[in-house]
């Protein structure tokens, strides 16, 4: 009878990126279980596809004083009967169900801290640090915890239009509005300055959901497809295809670093590059306790002196 694995993350898209390393580790130790996600419906067509993966289910992730949800989490792991369940989100809510709805194993970053070491100290670890000391801590092979795995998300059949020049750099001047903080406010300074000194490249947005009718204010070529954003694998073709990405700290920024893209992150000082593990030896970034004293003529020198 073949045994169940399960892991659970929620999100957002970036942490959905840095745990791919993490994935390719337990699907090589657990190469004859039945490997399952709890993810949020967002996720589901991404998990869908991941090869690491064998079945995606939906957590709505409605009130924990919901008693009819509540019953059917319990239900779900009670009928799977998990030999371990990887909590690769570590939140509130997930601890919430470690204690009170299975009775799996339970690999998360407080089941693993070790004796006299706190969940404070372990979490000033960078994340991916943290998610290779979760798995070892567990008798898992760490091969690739600090190295996502996400060539698998590019789509060779997703055809970039013919309007975008081969040579072309991506920005994404975007984020989530609730995370105002971490918006770079010049970018329309540094459009202007790159359109002048590397006039052969195109520059290119690729928006996502709500963000078209904000991305064509910019002097910019879009990527869309079916004048819709583009989905996660799409995106993936535009980044490896860049000559460079400049970003805030976003979902995009932790894919193209981890495709091994050049390019460029911006922080303020919501949290640090090393803190989110986005540094690669292509992909640099600068941070600043306040994002708006980044000037455009560091970003642009730094892009310069990097292409």
């Amino acid at each position: 009878m073949v045994k169940n694995i399960l892991v659970i993350k929620h999100g957002s898209f970036g942490d959905i990126i840095q745990i791919n390393g993490c994935l390719k580790d337990i699907r090589e130790h657990y190469s004859k279980h039945k490997i399952y996600i709890l993810t949020t419906p967002a996720f589901n067509n991404y998990f869908g596809k991941c090869p690491f993966i064998d079945e995606v289910i939906l957590d709505k992730r409605k009130s924990r004083w919901n008693l009819i949800y509540l019953y059917q989490l319990k239900k779900f792991f009670t009928k799977y009967k998990f030999e371990r369940i990887f909590d690769l989100q570590n939140s509130h809510r997930t601890e919430f169900y470690r204690k009170y709805l299975s009775s799996s194993e339970w690999i998360s970053s407080r089941t693993m801290l070790r004796f006299n070491e706190t969940k404070e100290e372990f979490d000033k670890k960078s994340i991916l640090e943290r998610f290779k000391l979760q798995l070892s801590r567990s008798k898992i092979d760490t091969q690739f915890a600090e190295k996502p795995q996400v060539s698998w998300m590019i789509d060779d059949d997703f055809h970039i239009s013919s309007e975008i020049k081969k040579n072309y750099i991506v920005l994404f001047p975007f984020c989530s509005p609730k995370h105002h903080q971490k918006i770079w406010p010049y970018y329309e300074e540094l459009i202007s300055k790159l359109k002048s000194k590397l006039f052969e490249m195109d520059i290119v947005i690729a928006p996502g959901p709500g963000e078209i009718n904000a991305a064509r204010k910019y002097n910019v070529k879009l990527c869309l497809h079916n004048n819709q954003p583009t989905n996660f694998f799409q995106l993936a073709k535009l980044l490896i295809g860049a000559k460079y990405v400049i970003s805030n700290d976003t979902g995009p920024a932790h894919l193209a670093a981890h495709l091994g893209c050049k390019g460029l992150a911006l922080f303020g000082g919501h949290t640090t590059p090393e803190k989110v593990s986005i540094e690669t030896g292509s992909f640099l970034s600068i941070s600043s306790k306040n994002i708006r004293n980044i000037s455009m003529e560091e970003v642009f020198d730094k892009i310069d002196s990097h292409l």
